[in-house]
């Protein structure tokens, strides 16, 4: 197996780490907020079609698995350009970019959330789920709801973390332990806000361990978050973020047709709209929230992934 990746990448680090061959590509991806950054893609595409043509033609793989996003593209299109047949693995409800350029040669297709397909009519669709990490097991939140996880992702929600902050007060009152993943973008503000009942850090690399205690979650519509929240069964309060085109907005409405969700617009969003939402899930709305999440959960989706893979590699 080897992995490919971008040059410069977190992936330099943990992949070796890990214990896995690495090769690394010079790619960028289309960048839709900030179009002069696109300026300099008519250079990169080309060299990092012609990494990619490299190294696939030294591995020769018998088939290739692009899991999204434009860092796939110099691998999968020279697994296209050389009859090698490939796979791949689409994260968000509408597909991104990347997915709908490869998806007419692709052998077959994994989603996360249901929705994906009616966007790929006459592909060879199978939802897998998105692989998770180990340790997400599920089990019965309480209720009422004792433990609260917020969480933005990574870089954090800006505007989560200032209605977290200006409800703390209220959240403490109403749960016996918030905890506030706050983001790089927090990471000044969680050391500012002290309660005995508040725990918040800007980052964690055991979002399974605060997930195991968690009864209730507000998050992003990250699918990550998602794929990893419903693993465990937890309900959710999603408030999908406006970049990126907006494709948060339809892995909430995923979640939210499913039961497993509801919805608080980040136009909406402050102290006062986050406590009312959560003061609106009665008892019986948060064991169904849960049951459908648990419901929604792919915790064998590495094992959906591997499958889907053998089948095409034997073809």
């Amino acid at each position: 197996m080897l992995l490919v990746g971008r040059a410069g990448g977190p992936e330099e680090r943990l992949v070796p780490a890990a214990g896995f061959e690495l090769e690394t590509v010079n790619v960028r991806g289309l960048d839709r907020d900030a179009v002069w950054k696109n300026l300099a893609l008519p250079a990169v595409i080309p060299a990092s079609l012609r990494a990619g043509l490299r190294i696939v033609d030294r591995f020769r793989p018998d088939v290739v698995l692009g899991m999204g996003g434009y860092v796939m593209a110099p691998a999968v299109a020279a697994a296209r350009l050389r009859g090698i047949p490939y796979v791949l693995h689409e994260k968000d409800v509408r597909p991104g970019l990347a997915t709908r350029i490869f998806a007419g040669g692709a052998a077959a297709i994994c989603t996360t959330l249901p929705g994906t397909e009616k966007r790929l009519n006459g592909r060879r669709v199978t939802l897998t789920g998105v692989p998770l990490r180990e340790g997400f097991a599920p089990r019965v939140p309480d209720v009422p709801p004792r433990r609260l996880l917020i969480t933005g992702g990574s870089q954090g929600a800006r505007n989560l973390n200032r209605a977290v902050w200006s409800a703390l007060e209220e959240l403490c009152r109403s749960f016996e332990e918030v905890v506030h993943v706050a983001g790089r973008q927090g990471a000044a503000g969680v050391t500012e806000h002290a309660h005995v009942r508040y725990t918040g850090m800007a980052f964690t690399d055991d979002m399974a361990s605060l997930m195991s205690r968690a009864d209730l979650i507000v998050s992003r519509a990250g699918v990550g978050t998602i794929a990893e929240a419903t693993a465990v069964g937890l309900p959710m309060i999603l408030v999908p973020g406006t970049f990126g085109g907006g494709h948060q907005e339809e892995n909430a409405t995923a979640m939210v047709d499913a039961g497993a969700a509801v919805r608080l617009g980040d136009a909406e969003l402050s102290g006062p709209s986050l406590v009312a939402t959560i003061q609106g899930l009665d008892g019986d709305r948060l064991r169904a929230m849960a049951k459908a999440s648990a419901s929604a959960g792919r915790r064998d989706a590495a094992q959906r992934v591997l499958t889907v893979l053998h089948e095409v590699a034997r073809r």
